[in-house]
């Protein structure tokens, strides 16, 4: 086994000749085959094509081939995307396997900057709902308490970079779907802005909502996933065509001069709180306002009618696309969807209209509460990871506990990193919020954050990868 936590230093170490993609390709794969069974992580592997991928690697790099910087690094599509390996599921027997062909646009910057594609990960159905195990399709675990959801519905993506399975992967976000399976897995995710990386190849939940992230170990290696992964695609009505910076060299270690400001959220979630989180969090703040940031206190503006306003946008998107199949194949939706459709069919139109006015108000607010400060810290979640067996059919006894969904209306750049545990031994996740197409300010803060912590190195006791010392 390779002792490289992440991509940045397993890249260096190819480079340097300290390992081989074979070898990461192969220490992957035995990862999975001894703790996947367990973890429910994958949909579909793809070995002998990711061994073969690896060679491939291997010999340009030793031929002197010019090589990306995701070079030889093993890699976990969502099966939301669509990869040439393989069909996409959705993890529904509701999709047609011949949904999309070849890469999605974004699989196809990763594997053109050297990716090597492991398989597609587990998921919720269609990015929504909860696991279902009536269907044929695995029940995603948490890695650091398989009794526990590593959170959706980037479920396998999450789990998957936390148990060793491959380095980095791709995870979509409409209402929290990188961002809690980071926070609930102990590793980072990025939300971009939205419009930042293009989504075609990627089945839509919420049309004006839906992001692509990536999801890893660190900062850094976001910030690297995401120099390859963004930029404008005209295939993608939403992909808005702005520069794409040098991620990276953004990231000084330093947060002199950056004002941050935090809102605890304490007062949505005060019977329901992990009693951890208060002093993990303020630990938290503390070290940023060490590496130099001014901290101060804010109010996220309209918090609860933006999350309303979410699920009524979603609503009519989801229902816009799946209503042809709800009428005729129902009972092939797991059970949280078939209720949810339902629901969703008493929204009007009169609703979805409201919802977006909101939006645009919720919009002007946060603007104008970032012309205060250049960041916004808020946990991602108020708890660690919920049990599956308090999961149910409904999202509404477990989702105001997290805090995720303001951010996709408002569509803001947002990375999740680890800042500790709970008393149970469950990660706890630290929200970076920044303004549109700040990106590059997100990271640095997470980056800043990590260089001076361990968290993000922290490894599960079911990972069959060696603990960092």
């Amino acid at each position: 086994m390779t002792e490289y936590l992440t991509i940045s230093d397993a890249a260096l170490a190819l480079r340097a000749g300290q390992t081989t993609s074979a070898e990461l390709v192969e220490d992957a794969i035995a990862v999975a085959d001894e703790v996947d069974g367990q973890m429910g992580g994958f949909i579909e592997r793809f070995v002998e094509q990711s061994r073969t991928a690896a060679r491939a690697a291997d010999d340009a790099m030793a031929a002197g081939a010019k090589i990306g910087p995701l070079h030889g690094i093993p890699l976990g599509i969502k099966d939301i995307l669509t990869t040439e390996e393989g069909p996409s599921t959705a993890q529904s027997l509701v999709l047609d396997p011949a949904w999309g062909v070849g890469d999605a646009v974004v699989v196809a910057r990763l594997r053109e900057a050297g990716g090597v594609m492991m398989g597609k990960t587990s998921t919720m159905e269609f990015a929504c709902g909860l696991p279902d195990a009536t269907k044929p399709f695995p029940v995603p675990r948490n890695p650091w308490n398989v009794d526990t959801w590593p959170g959706g519905s980037s479920s396998g993506t999450g789990s998957g970079v936390a148990a060793g399975m491959f380095l980095g992967g791709l995870g979509t976000d409409t209402g929290g779907s990188v961002r809690i399976p980071s926070a609930f897995c102990g590793i980072s995710g990025l939300m971009p802005t939205f419009g930042r990386v293009p989504k075609s190849g990627c089945v839509p939940l919420g049309y004006t909502l839906d992001h692509i992230g990536p999801m890893a170990r660190s900062a850094r290696d976001c910030a690297l996933m995401l120099t390859v992964m963004a930029g404008h695609d005209a295939g993608d009505v939403t992909s808005i065509d702005v520069p794409v910076p040098d991620y990276l060299a953004g990231l000084t270690g330093d947060l002199t001069g950056v004002r941050i400001g935090i809102d605890r959220l304490a007062r949505y979630v005060e019977d329901v709180e992990d009693p951890a989180l208060p002093a993990v969090f303020d630990t938290a703040i503390a070290q940023l306002a060490a590496l130099g940031a001014e901290i101060v206190e804010v109010e996220l503006p309209l918090y609860q009618e933006l999350a309303a306003a979410l699920g009524a946008i979603v609503a009519g998107e989801m229902l816009a696309y799946h209503a042809p199949d709800a009428q005729s194949r129902l009972a092939d939706f797991v059970a949280s969807n078939r209720l949810g459709l339902g629901r969703h069919t008493f929204h009007t139109g009169a609703d979805y209209v409201q919802a977006q006015r909101v939006r645009r108000v919720g919009h002007k607010a946060i603007t104008a509460l970032f012309a205060t400060c250049d960041l916004i810290v808020t946990p991602t979640a108020s708890v660690g990871a919920i049990a599956l067996a308090d999961l149910g059919d409904e999202f509404s006894s477990w989702f105001r506990r997290i805090h995720t969904a303001y951010w996709d209306v408002t569509g803001n750049p947002v990375l999740s990193v680890p800042m500790g545990f709970t008393g149970d031994g469950l990660p706890l996740g630290l929200q970076i919020d920044g303004r549109p197409f700040e990106e590059q300010l997100v990271l640095q803060a997470g980056d800043a954050y990590q260089q001076a912590t361990d968290w993000h190195l922290r490894r599960p006791a079911l990972s069959a990868a060696p603990v960092a010392a």
